[in-house]
C-alpha cells in the first residue's frame, strides 16, 4: 500500500517578498474592480433617494454616469488608490503573515487555526488602516458628483484640503477606518481559512487556483458583510456629508456594488498573491 505523504504548508517567503506579492495582488484587483467602487460611493454619499439626479439601482448608477459625466468618471479618483493600493495590499498580506508568525511563537503552534486567522487579520487591518486614512479622504471627495467642478484631479484636491480645512483634516474618519480594515481583514482570512478546512486539498495547478478564488470570494462577501456599515461612516465622515445615517437600512447603502467589487476582487486577491508567491519561491529564491 503505498504511503500517505501530508502536504506541508509552503514556507513563509521574506518579508520583502510578501511585500512584492502583495503589491501585484492589490493593483491588479484595484484595475479590475475599480468602477463598482465609485458606484458603491455614490450610493453612499446619496441621501434619501437623492431626487432627480439619484440612483436607483446599480445599471441606472452606471447608465447616469456614462450619460452625464462621460465614461472616465468610472475611473475619476482611481490615482490615490493606485498610488496606495501597492503598499495597502502589501501591507495587508505581508502583516498578516508576519502577525501568524509573531501569534504563533507568542501562543504556541497548537492554536487553533481559524482563530489565529481571525487575530491575524484584525492586526493585518488595524496596520492598514493607518496607512490608507489620508489617500481614501481624497478618493472619496473626487469620485462625490457634488464636487465635480472642486478639484481637478488628484494632487489639485489635496493642496485644497490641506490649504483650505488643515492636514489633520486628512486624517478625518481614521477611527471608522481602523474598524473598516480591522472586521474586513478579521473576516476575510478568518473565513478564508474555515472555507479552506472545508474544501478538500486541490490535486492540479488549476484546482489549487479554483480553490483559492473560492475561498477568497466567499471570504471577501462575509468580510464585506461586517465591514459595510463602518464604510458607510468613513465615507460620510471623510466626505463631511451634512445627511445623517438615521436607520440601519442607510448603513448598507452601497452594499449591493460593494460586495460585487469585494466578493469576486477577494477572489483576485487571493489567486494574484498566491501565483505571484509561488513563482517567486520557484524561480526566484
Amino acid at each position: 500500500m503505498a504511503a500517505v505523504i501530508e502536504k506541508q504548508a509552503p514556507k513563509p517567503l521574506p518579508f520583502q517578498w510578501q511585500f512584492a506579492a502583495g503589491a501585484v495582488a492589490g493593483v491588479s484587483e484595484i484595475l479590475t474592480m475599480y468602477p463598482l467602487d465609485v458606484v458603491k460611493t455614490r450610493f453612499q454619499l446619496q441621501v434619501g433617494t437623492g431626487g432627480a439626479d439619484g440612483y436607483s439601482s446599480i445599471g441606472d448608477c452606471f447608465k447616469k454616469i456614462i450619460k452625464n459625466e462621460g465614461f472616465g468618471t468610472l475611473y475619476r479618483g482611481i490615482i490615490p488608490p493606485i498610488m496606495v493600493e501597492a503598499p495597502k495590499r502589501a501591507t495587508k498580506f505581508a502583516s498578516n503573515e508576519q502577525y501568524t508568525i509573531i501569534y504563533r511563537n507568542f501562543l504556541g503552534q497548537d492554536v487553533n487555526k481559524q482563530a489565529l486567522s481571525i487575530l491575524t487579520g484584525v492586526s493585518a487591518g488595524i496596520t492598514e488602516a493607518f496607512l490608507v486614512v489620508p489617500f481614501e479622504l481624497v478618493k472619496i471627495r473626487l469620485q462625490d458628483k457634488g464636487n465635480a467642478g472642486k478639484y481637478n484631479g488628484t494632487i489639485d484636491a489635496l493642496s485644497k484640503i490641506v490649504r483650505h480645512e488643515g492636514p489633520l483634516t486628512l486624517f478625518n474618519g481614521l477611527e471608522a477606518t481602523l474598524w473598516r480594515h480591522a472586521m474586513w481583514n478579521g473576516g476575510y482570512f478568518g473565513c478564508i481559512q474555515g472555507v479552506k478546512n472545508a474544501i478538500p486539498e486541490a490535486q492540479t495547478p488549476n484546482g489549487n487556483l479554483a480553490r483559492n478564488f473560492v475561498a477568497g470570494a466567499v471570504g471577501g462577501t462575509f468580510a464585506t458583510m461586517l465591514n459595510t456599515p463602518f464604510d458607510v461612516v468613513k465615507t460620510r465622515i471623510q466626505n463631511q456629508s451634512k445627511g445623517s445615517v438615521v436607520n440601519f437600512r442607510a448603513l448598507y447603502k452601497g452594499f449591493v456594488p460593494k460586495v460585487l467589487r469585494l466578493g469576486p476582487g477577494g477572489g483576485i486577491l487571493l489567486v494574484v498573491f498566491d501565483t505571484v508567491s509561488t513563482f517567486i519561491r520557484k524561480h526566484i529564491l
